[in-house]
């Protein structure tokens, strides 16, 4: 859709063919020149922003995948527990001692089950606060950053 608009002069553009390999941001707002307005600090700190949301994702990815593979741990080892459990069972004589058997493996489950909880939650509460933390630091930096953008300079 090709039609001339000559009160929208973008209207006349096709982003489609806009080759956005070949747009340089930072050349474009380089060459604004803002009389006290530093540019390329406010470019490297948008990159270094963009570094830290990085780091912090890949800490985030990594904590996922840790914990992961800690439930595929954990969910192997239970399916050997009830195995193993099933042979115990068999092998009880009486009611009364399959009955405390069964109480007691429901007890050990329990508590194995509580245990594995915990472990998990603590390895998620951990890759959070990495990530966290990489964010954290990165917005003092940013603030220490635009003080002295802002700050007159002393001379």
């Amino acid at each position: 859709m090709s039609t001339n608009n000559p009160f929208n002069p973008f209207a006349n553009v096709d982003f489609g063919k806009f080759d956005f390999s070949k747009f340089d941001m930072s050349k474009m707002l380089g060459d604004v020149k803002i009389p006290g307005f530093d540019m390329q600090a406010v470019m490297d700190a948008q990159r270094k922003n963009i570094e830290a949301l990085t780091a912090a994702n890949q800490a985030a990815v990594q904590g996922m995948q840790a914990v992961a593979q800690r439930q595929a741990e954990i969910l192997s080892q239970s399916m050997n527990e009830v195995s193993s459990i099933a042979q115990q069972l068999a092998g009880a004589g009486n009611p009364q001692e399959m009955t405390a058997k069964q109480a007691e493996l429901v007890r050990k489950a329990f508590e194995q089950a509580l245990a594995n909880m915990r472990e998990l939650a603590e390895m998620v509460s951990k890759s959070n606060t990495e990530a966290f933390a990489i964010i954290n630091k990165r917005v003092t930096e940013s603030l220490q950053e635009l003080k002295g953008l802002v700050t007159p300079k002393q001379g």
